[in-house]
This record gives structure tokens, sequence and C-alpha cells, in this order.
């Protein structure tokens, strides 16, 4: 529990010197599996000092260290905060398609850019010059003031990311706003891929999600590979379990 306080007493260090945190994290990235999603949470230093930081947020945690029932009466809690505007909480989606055209890295920023994009457009943190002294009310009203935020994200900092932030290793076990994120990308993933279960019957996504467990690998041998399979991932994990010629024979229509 003392290591949970450590998660908002964290983001008050990092929001020194802006208005704004927002934390950002992924869920399914390893799967073999469905969709990459991603979180993404503002915060302010007002909410920082909240009664409810000051008292619940020690409940939150990494997604991961989380039951379903914790993440879910959290994602709850979450919902409530974001209407009455104490926080704001989205999040961002990228099919399998987009895994295979992108790799899975770029699959995983786009999720993360669309989450980000619900809170505020990639140009809002853009630095903006001074209107000249004597400009126009039209050409005034054309400068957009820069966004005092910040932007930390969960594991290594992102090439070519459209949003200036910083990389924080490990960052769903520190950052409250990170940890935060973590919950509703993993909430809102699990609920997809409880609809895949539905939609393609025998593989268990309901209960694996996505990842390659032994029932998992079993079914996809058994059944053969659904269109939300990723290919790629698929390769690596039966290069060892089938033929390598019988591998596009699996069955599913891609």
């Amino acid at each position: 529990m003392a290591k949970r306080r450590q998660l908002r007493g964290f983001d008050l260090k990092q929001i020194e010197g802006v208005a704004e945190l927002i934390g950002v994290d992924e869920a399914g990235r390893g799967a073999l599996a469905g969709p990459v999603v991603a979180g993404a949470v503002l915060v302010s230093k007002e909410f920082l000092e909240s009664r409810w930081a000051l008292g619940r947020a020690s409940r939150v945690n990494d997604s991961k260290q989380l039951s379903v029932t914790e993440r879910e009466e959290l994602w709850g809690e979450f919902d409530g905060l974001a209407q009455q505007g104490h926080i704001h909480a989205q999040f961002g989606v990228a099919d399998v398609l987009e895994i295979e055209q992108f790799n899975i890295l770029g699959a995983t920023k786009l999720a993360m850019r669309r989450a980000l994009e619900g809170i505020y457009p990639p140009g809002a943190f853009e630095q903006k010059s001074e209107p000249d002294l004597f400009a126009t009310a039209e050409v005034i009203a054309r400068f957009v003031p820069t966004v005092s935020c910040r932007v930390i994200v969960d594991g290594l900092a992102l090439r070519g990311f459209p949003y200036p932030h910083t990389g924080i290793v490990k960052g769903d076990g520190r950052s409250l706003c990170i940890a935060m994120a973590s919950i509703i990308a993993k909430v809102t993933r699990d609920r997809l891929m409880n609809e895949l279960d539905g939609k393609f019957p025998g593989y268990g996504f309901a209960q694996h999600k996505g990842y390659g467990t032994e029932e998992h690998r079993d079914a996809v041998l058994r059944l053969g590979r659904t269109p939300q399979h990723r290919e790629m991932f698929l390769r690596k994990l039966l290069a060892g379990r089938v033929d390598p010629e019988q591998m596009d024979f699996l069955g599913g229509d891609g």
C-alpha cells in the first residue's frame, strides 16, 4: 500500500512547472489476436490534491496487478470523475489490419495518438510565437497559446511521435496517471475481446484475451486462424509446432 501512495507523489513532482499532466499506457501489445488499445488520462495539480486522490488513489496500481473486479470498480470511479470534470480520460484503438500494416510498435503509437487526440490535438503542443504588437484582431485570433501540459508515457520514449513526451520505464507502477491510463486501456481491450469471443467461439478470447496461452495455441491449431489473429505473431508462435509450408493453410480468411 505504501508503494501505491508513491504514485501520487511521483505525479506531483512531474506536474511541477505545468498546469496539467497526461499519462499514457497500452494494453494488448504482446497478444496473438485482437487490437492494441491505449489509454490517456489527464490530471491537474488540483486533482492530485483533491479528496479523491488523498483518500482513494492508493487503490490504483498497474492494471496487471489488479483483479478484474478491482479494475471495473476503478473504471466506474474514473467515469464519475470524468463526468464531474475532475479528470479527462480517453482511449484509442489500432486494429489487426493496422498492426499488420505498421507493425506492433507503429500500431501502438497510432493507438496512443488517438487516445491523446481525444484530449488535445497535436498542434496544441506546438510553440507559438507572439503576434506582432500592431497585428489585426484577425491575425491575433490565429495564434494559439501553448498548452501548459506534460505528457508521460509508460516505457521508453517513442521516436517519431507527434506529442512531446517523456518515457517512464515501468511507469504504470510509478505514476498515478499512467496507472489510471493502464486501467482504461486494459478494461477497454478486455471488453473488446469479450465481444470477439461471441463472434469467434471456440478460441477462448474471453478467457485469455488473445494472449498466447496453451489453450489459445491449441485452438489455433485445431480451428485455424481468424481475421483477428496477427499473422506475424502466429508465424513466430507456430514455427516450432507446424510444418512451415502448412502455416498459410491453417484456415481463416485473413
